[in-house]
């Protein structure tokens, strides 16, 4: 499992445009799972279930992507889990970390 939280000041939808590109667009094999909106009050929160196919290790791992904003305040969330192989052990070859990189990298590039 790999994990990335940080928070930043700006447009909500703007950042969510912003992610859901990066995203989206990190490789063929990426594909947005289901998604989830929710307002309550100046609160916005924004879930995205994200998986991919690694073809190095033969297997999908997943990305859940959870965006709060109040106001211009935003808080990330980027878990990525599933990417590693065995039955009883779990050998994971990164794709977790690969995949909450690509959040972390986006993030950085909007601050």
């Amino acid at each position: 499992m790999a994990k990335y939280e940080n928070t930043l000041t700006g447009e909500f939808e703007e950042v969510i445009k912003q992610l859901e590109n990066d995203i989206g667009n990190s490789g063929i094999t990426m594909n947005l799972v289901d998604e989830s909106n929710y307002t309550f009050g100046a609160t916005k929160i924004a879930v995205r279930v994200y998986d991919k196919y690694f073809m190095r290790n033969g297997n999908r791992a997943s990305l859940s992507l959870t965006v709060v904003g109040d106001n211009r305040d935003i808080f990330i969330s980027a878990i990525g889990a599933g990417g590693g192989s065995g039955i009883l052990f779990n050998f994971s070859l990164g794709a977790e970390d690969d995949m909450v990189e690509i959040v972390r990298k986006s993030v950085e590039e909007m601050k």
